[in-house]
């Protein structure tokens, strides 16, 4: 607001207490709501990927503007939704169950369940063929709680008879790509990583990507969650989640979700996620904890 005021010789005039005018418009300004997605990529590729998303949400939002938040790695991901900070979040299933103890809740799964497993990878010309040919060699995952992309690995290689603790060696490299690149230079015999992210490397490297093969896959579970925290007002949750759910329904949609690697925006909730307890408590039970840190 603009303030004038008006001297007459060396006294002003005296104040009144009714509303001041000036020559623009109070600008009204909506509040900024970060949008943090666990690092399904690197930053770069995650902004390109998924910051269409939020340009196209800000043009039909009313009363809100969305930001997009990475994150280097997944723990510092998680240090954010244990401390509520974004107000949206795009979580895996497990980070899901910890951030509906965090005060957050399921508004949407990013992408079909078929889409949810995990992936292991080697080299054409790395000798793996079976299971027990990673005996004594290393493995790379981006973190030891992706669930597709190292939880359900683990548990697959568990039911091939490997001792995941003993039989090979574990490396936690950061990032899907990471991962991937780990195997790819020889670092590790085998890495892990799931659907999206190995689409988006054999486009984006295809001549690594050829060098390289999926041996084996787990089955699916249940994919990536939408959610919002608690105490965001519900006409602007509502509005975030009614355009999700209708973006493959015209074609500038579902250029953003081939840009994501994501075929949808479905309807989920909170309890839909039930099942990934059942699964890590099965997982925990058997071969590790699910570490933190």
């Amino acid at each position: 607001m603009v303030m004038v005021l008006i001297f007459s010789g060396c006294k002003p005039k005296p104040q009144t207490s009714g509303p001041k005018y000036g020559e623009f418009p109070v600008r009204q300004t909506n509040p900024v709501y970060h949008f943090a997605i666990h690092p399904l990529y690197n930053p770069v590729k995650m902004i390109e990927s998924y910051e269409p998303l939020m340009d196209y949400l800000n043009g039909k939002l009313k009363g809100a503007q969305l930001t997009l938040e990475a994150s280097r790695d997944y723990f510092n991901f998680e240090q954010k939704l244990k401390g509520s900070k974004p107000e949206f979040l795009l979580p895996n299933p497990w980070q899901t169950l910890q951030a509906i103890q965090s005060g957050y809740t399921v508004i949407a799964m990013a992408g079909a369940p078929t889409d949810f497993k995990g992936l292991i990878i080697v080299r054409k010309d790395g000798g793996i063929r079976k299971p027990s040919d990673l005996k004594g060699k290393s493995i790379s995952y981006p973190s030891p709680t992706a669930l597709a992309a190292c939880i359900m690995p683990q548990y697959l290689l568990h039911s091939f008879g490997i001792n995941v603790n003993h039989d090979i060696e574990n490396k936690y490299v950061g990032s899907q790509e990471s991962s991937i690149m780990n195997v790819f230079l020889k670092i590790t015999a085998a890495g892990a990583t799931w659907p999206p992210p190995w689409r988006i490397f054999q486009k984006d490297h295809p001549e690594e990507a050829s060098a390289l093969k999926v041996i084996w896959e787990t089955e699916s579970l249940i994919n990536n969650s939408v959610m919002a925290r608690n105490d965001i007002p519900a006409s602007i949750r509502d509005q975030v989640q009614k355009y999700l759910f209708g973006l493959h329904e015209t074609e500038p949609g579902r250029s953003m979700l081939f840009k994501m690697e994501t075929s949808c925006f479905l309807p989920a909730s909170n309890k839909d996620y039930e099942v990934v307890q059942v699964y890590v408590e099965r997982f925990e039970k058997e071969i590790r904890k699910v570490e933190t840190r």
